[in-house]
């Protein structure tokens, strides 16, 4: 499930910027128009999984701490934080009289309740991996260890306690993520299951609440929260989101003032070059293609997924396909996850592997061929999984085209609505799908555990005990040890890679046309993307 100043001459970030201090000339209607190109999955941080789930959890739940406009972590629920001298306890001073927006007070028992359920294996949630450097979280998640073993505790209703394995460097910024966001027990143990799977099954913490979600509906609202402790600095009153699938409907709706931001598709965005309302965005994000395994035998085979991989152009894709300012791929790393501690060097630029992300019909044929005798395959007719959003669209159109230049390869497409998509990727329901993962801090960490044989997120099934050893010694052998931490990230991104566990397609990058009059925005191209709570509209 992120723009950082720190990574924007890599990304080339168009960041909106705006005092919050200008409130004499803010609109007095402060209401934003946004659309979306999905619907929202899960409101509970425990089940969501999809970037957008995440962004409206991000403005709806205060964490720890929120990014500010440069990446950076600062205090939000945690007033205060201690760090031991070995790094490896925080202590968190909870800000007093913080409220639900149902009047509850929020609690340090609400973070050991959150986090507890996460870890708790009964839960079921796929993020629970990114609590393992917390004590016993991975004993627990694999049911080696009870729940109530988790390393944190609540000293009192304001000091929250976290013991870790190890030291975590970049853990501030992971705690503010919305996975680690509190949640209300009384109401999660009231809806059970239905807790965030709509609008009256919800509380928030964070600056707005959200309204008129009733799980499935493709329009809500989100509404200032008067509960929020720092309201003061909330000048939104209200942001109404609709999902706008087709992007010439979103253009009209722009043009016509009925919403102040829509996304464009690649041959829309040179009538808008030049104009002052196109941004262009770029992401840590990458979409690839994943392989099942356990569905088609002939996957388990390295020449065989190596041959899928030669046969895509991603040139022709970014640049005449795609064309809103998405990347080729290095690897599948995106460029501006990380730099070497020793040289300052990009980790995906420092660490591509050209022969996992090129194209070569010709030799692709050759393996295919070798592949096909070595598993006794005579033809692969398989299935496709997309979104149903233009871009995935395209590109999974695009993808059936290439792939079906090499011999008896058949693709067929299944369009799918992204939360359908999401569903039958976690049960392994496809052969081929095309997906889509984002980061939610600045590490390459963050997409590199996905492929661990025992990660919840690797659904095709690929395993590698080089690249687990790999993952494994940089987390926790070499954990304070940066240069050699690094190195052994990279081993295992060019395992990956050299294996060709997954085929990367494109870095993401987003054209989109923004009413100039909104500013204060705070866009985190490495994370969940747009938080809201500064943001106003100028008269």
């Amino acid at each position: 499930m992120k723009i950082k100043q720190t990574i924007a001459s890599i990304l080339l970030a168009f960041t909106l910027t705006g005092a919050t201090t200008v409130q004499a000339k803010s609109d007095p209607k402060q209401v934003l128009n946004w659309t979306e190109s999905v619907e929202i999955a899960s409101l509970d941080n425990a089940q969501g999984t999809d970037l957008l789930s995440f962004n409206v959890m991000l403005n709806t739940q205060e964490s720890l701490y929120r990014l500010d406009e440069k990446g950076k972590p600062q205090p939000a629920l945690a007033q205060k934080t201690t760090i031991s001298d070995d790094g490896k306890t925080y202590t968190f001073k909870i800000r007093p009289n913080v409220k639900w927006s149902n009047g509850d007070p929020v609690r340090a028992q609400d973070f050991v309740y959150a986090w507890k359920r996460i870890v708790d294996p009964k839960t079921a949630a796929q993020n629970a991996y990114n609590f393992f450097q917390i004590k016993n979280a991975k004993e627990i998640n694999s049911q080696k260890a009870e729940p109530d073993t988790l390393g944190v505790e609540a000293k009192d209703d304001h000091t929250f306690v976290v013991h870790l394995t190890r030291p975590v460097s970049y853990f501030k910024t992971l705690v503010s993520w919305p996975l680690f966001a509190p949640v209300n027990q009384k109401v999660v143990e009231k809806y059970g299951k239905e807790y965030g799977t709509s609008a009256d099954k919800t509380v928030s913490s964070g600056p707005f609440m959200i309204k008129d979600w009733t799980g499935t509906n493709s329009k809500w609202s989100l509404v200032k929260n008067p509960k929020y402790w720092d309201k003061k600095h909330v000048k939104l009153d209200q942001i109404n989101e609709s999902v706008v699938k087709d992007a010439q409907t979103g253009i009209n709706l722009y043009q016509n003032h009925k919403v102040d931001e829509t996304v464009l598709i690649g041959e829309q965005v040179p009538q808008f070059k030049g104009q002052d309302d196109l941004v262009l965005r770029k992401a840590s994000s990458g979409v690839r293609i994943d392989l099942n395994q356990k569905n088609v035998k002939a996957f388990k085979n390295r020449d065989i997924r190596r041959a899928l991989s030669l046969t895509i152009n991603r040139k022709q894709l970014t640049k005449n396909i795609l064309q809103d300012g998405s990347l080729e791929p290095k690897g599948f790393v995106p460029i501006g996850l990380g730099k070497d501690p020793s040289n300052g060097k990009d980790f995906a630029r420092q660490t591509e592997v050209k022969s996992a992300v090129t194209k070569d019909l010709s030799q692709a044929k050759k393996l295919l061929a070798k592949g096909m005798k070595a598993t006794g395959t005579k033809k692969l007719d398989v299935n496709m999984v997309v979104d149903d959003s233009p871009n995935m669209k395209k590109t999974g159109e695009f993808v059936q085209g290439e792939l079906e230049k090499l011999p008896n390869v058949k693709v067929n497409i299944r369009s799918l609505p992204k939360v359908q998509r999401l569903a039958s990727q976690k049960k392994g329901d496809y052969d081929l799908i095309i997906t889509q993962w984002t980061s939610t801090y600045s590490d390459p960490i963050i997409f590199l555990t996905v492929w661990q044989s025992d990660s919840s997120y690797n659904d095709s099934k690929w395993k590698n005990s080089k690249y687990d050893k790999y993952i494994e010694q940089a987390e926790n052998e070499y954990a304070n040890n940066p240069s050699k931490r690094w190195t052994q990230l990279q081993k295992a991104e060019r395992e990956l890679m050299d294996d060709q566990g997954t085929i990367p397609l494109y870095q993401v990058g987003q054209a989109q046309l923004l009413n100039p009059k909104v500013k204060g925005i705070v866009y985190n191209g490495s994370g969940i993307p747009y938080d809201w709570k500064t943001a106003y509209i100028k008269k």
